[in-house]
């Protein structure tokens, strides 16, 4: 049985699911990690609920809208929410640069800090991760979906507008020995333009079902 790792491992070379306007549902990678991806004509969906659920309630869902958008349609995700009991942040784009020879251009410091607030972001959604810096900016790599290798990088905002985020994006993929993950806010153009510029390649777009955070009692 097709896994999502495989799927995921095939995108990053290139290959795709086939655009027939299908949904692969497949089970979650782990506790942790469930949601959807959207490729061009086809999605997959990633989640230990049952199948013919997800179809069933697809189906009614394209009765109201397009086919293609159903599984990013609002009704859609707020079902799966709903029967999940997770919640969802944006919708983002995927996107994935391959590997590159050669050393960082930047003089990174790799440290163990987990105050940094993307840090913190990023421990909660990845695995192993690893956290650098360098003048002015923040990069880190982590395991996340399914355990793909996943970067998120943070620029102080006395120093924009200078390359410093497109150079740490980059040097992320001289950082690995295999494809290195995006995920980036539709409507963070610059951001989009940053990774792009790196190398990345749009493949899809995803959203991330999150486990929902417990409420701490009040003293």
């Amino acid at each position: 049985m097709e896994t999502l790792r495989d799927i995921l491992d095939a995108a990053a070379q290139g290959v795709f699911p086939p655009a027939d306007g299908g949904t692969t549902v497949v089970p979650q990678p782990s506790p942790r990690d469930a949601g959807v991806l959207a490729f061009t004509a086809h999605s997959v969906v990633f989640t230990d609920e049952d199948p013919a659920w997800v179809r069933e309630t697809l189906r009614t869902v394209t009765e109201e809208c397009d086919a293609l958008a159903a599984t990013m349609n609002p009704r859609f995700l707020t079902a799966l929410t709903d029967r999940t009991g997770r919640r969802t942040d944006t919708v983002d784009v995927m996107l994935v640069g391959s590997p590159l020879p050669g050393r960082p251009a930047l003089a990174l410091r790799e440290i163990a800090d987990p105050s940094h607030p993307r840090v913190v972001s990023s421990r909660r959604r990845r695995d192993d991760v690893r956290v650098w810096t360098t003048d002015g900016g923040v990069l880190v790599l982590g395991r996340g979906v399914a355990g793909r290798l996943e970067v998120a990088v943070e620029v102080d905002g006395a120093v924009r507008h200078r390359g410093l985020g497109r150079a740490l994006v980059r040097a992320a993929r001289q950082l690995a020995d295999e494809p290195v993950w995006a995920q980036v806010s539709a409507g963070n153009a610059r951001s989009m333009r940053a990774f792009q510029a790196a190398g990345y390649r749009p493949v899809g777009s995803e959203v991330l079902l999150q486990r929902k955070m417990p409420v701490c009692p009040s003293e």
